[in-house]
C-alpha cells in the first residue's frame, strides 16, 4: 500500500505536469494566433487594394461601353444622314450636286470612323472585364484564406479552453490552407477551389 504521503506527492506531481503540459499548449496557442492575425492583415491590405482595382476596372467597363452606344449612334446617324443624302442626290441640281456629293463623302467618313473608334471602346471594355475578372480570381483567394484562418482561431480559442493538444493540431488543417489561399492570392499562384467559390458565392 501507498502511503498517504505518496498519494499526495504523486497527485501534485501529476497535476504539475498537467500544468505544464497546459502552459505549453497555451504557449503554442498564443505563438500560432499571433502568426496568424499578422498573416491576415498583410492579406487584408493587399485584398483592399484587389477590392479598390476591381471597383475602378468596373467603373472603367461601365464608362467604354457607355462609349461604345454613343460611338454606335453616332455611326448609326451619319449612315441615315449619308442614304438619305443618297436618295436626294437624283433631285439635285447641277448647282449643288458638288455640294451633295461632299456632304455624302463627310457623312460616310464619319461612319468609318465611329465604325472605327466604336471597335476599338468595345476592345476597351472586354478588357475592363478581364482585368476585373483576375481580380476577382484573387479576390477569391483571399476570401477563402479569411474564412480558413477565422475557422482555425476558432478552434485555437477551444484549444486553449479544453487544453487538448489533438485540438491543437486539428486547428492546423484549416490553417495551413487558409495560409496556402492567402500566399496563393499574395504571390497571384493559379490556386483556386472552383467549385467551392461557386458553391459559396
Amino acid at each position: 500500500m501507498h502511503e498517504p504521503g505518496e498519494n499526495i506527492e504523486s497527485a501534485s506531481k501529476a497535476r504539475e505536469e498537467g500544468d505544464a503540459r497546459g502552459a505549453r499548449l497555451n504557449a503554442a496557442v498564443a505563438i500560432t494566433v499571433a502568426l496568424l492575425a499578422t498573416f491576415m492583415g498583410i492579406c487584408k491590405v493587399k485584398d483592399d487594394n484587389i477590392v479598390q482595382a476591381m471597383q475602378q476596372a468596373q467603373a472603367d467597363k461601365l464608362d467604354h461601353w457607355g462609349y461604345y452606344q454613343a460611338r454606335n449612334l453616332r455611326q448609326q446617324m451619319a449612315e441615315a444622314t449619308a442614304t438619305q443624302l443618297e436618295l436626294s442626290r437624283p433631285l439635285a441640281t447641277p448647282a449643288t450636286a458638288a455640294a451633295h456629293d461632299a456632304a455624302i463623302a463627310r457623312y460616310r467618313a464619319l461612319e468609318k470612323d465611329q465604325a472605327r473608334k466604336k471597335d476599338e471602346v468595345r476592345a476597351m471594355a472586354d478588357q475592363d472585364q478581364k482585368n476585373y475578372d483576375a481580380l476577382n480570381y484573387r479576390d477569391d483567394q483571399f476570401d477563402l484564406s479569411d474564412a480558413l484562418l477565422a475557422v482555425a482561431i476558432a478552434m485555437l480559442a477551444v484549444t486553449a479552453l479544453t487544453r487538448l493538444w489533438f485540438l491543437y493540431w486539428l486547428s492546423l488543417v484549416p490553417t495551413a490552407l487558409g495560409v496556402m489561399m492567402g500566399v496563393a492570392g499574395l504571390a497571384a499562384l493559379p490556386i483556386h477551389p472552383d467549385a467551392l467559390m461557386k458553391l459559396l458565392s
